[in-house]
C-alpha cells in the first residue's frame, strides 16, 4: 500500500513539472530553422549531441536528408536519447514530411511504437524551411 501511495505521489508531484513550458533554442542553419526543445531530462552528452544537429549542416544531413521540408526527432524521456554512445532503440527521426505537425506527430508515433517504459514521448529537435 505504501508503493501505491507514493506512486501516486510522485506522479502528482511530476505531473506539473512535465506541463510547464520547456526551454527553446531557435536557429537558422543554412535553408533550416532548427528549434531545439531542452528537456530537463536531458544528459549533457544529449544536449551537446542535439546542439551539434542544430548548427551543424553535416550532422543535421544525418537526420534531414532531404533540405526544404520538415523533420522531427522524439525520445522517451526515462530512456533518453543516447546511452553508452549511441542514440537508444525507441529515438526517433522522421523527415521528408510535408509541415510541422506531420513531423513532430510522425516521430512521437514511432518513438512509442519503439518504447518500452514510462512517460509518453516528447519532441526534442524540430526542422522546418527557413521563412
Amino acid at each position: 500500500m505504501n508503493r501505491l501511495v507514493l506512486s501516486a505521489a510522485l506522479a502528482l508531484f511530476s505531473a506539473p513539472v512535465l506541463a510547464q513550458s520547456v526551454p527553446t533554442e531557435v536557429q537558422r542553419l543554412g535553408p533550416a530553422q532548427v528549434t531545439l526543445h531542452l528537456h530537463p531530462f536531458l544528459t549533457p552528452e544529449e544536449q551537446a549531441t542535439l546542439r551539434l544537429v542544430a548548427s551543424n549542416e553535416q550532422a543535421l544531413a544525418l537526420f534531414v536528408p532531404r533540405p526544404g521540408r520538415h523533420a522531427a526527432i522524439a525520445v522517451a524521456p526515462d530512456e533518453g536519447f543516447i546511452r553508452a554512445g549511441q542514440p537508444v532503440a525507441s529515438a526517433t527521426a522522421m523527415s521528408d514530411l510535408p509541415d510541422a505537425e506531420a513531423a513532430r506527430a510522425a516521430a512521437l508515433q514511432g518513438c512509442e511504437g519503439a518504447r518500452k517504459q514510462g512517460a509518453a514521448c516528447v519532441v526534442v529537435l524540430e526542422v522546418a524551411p527557413f521563412r
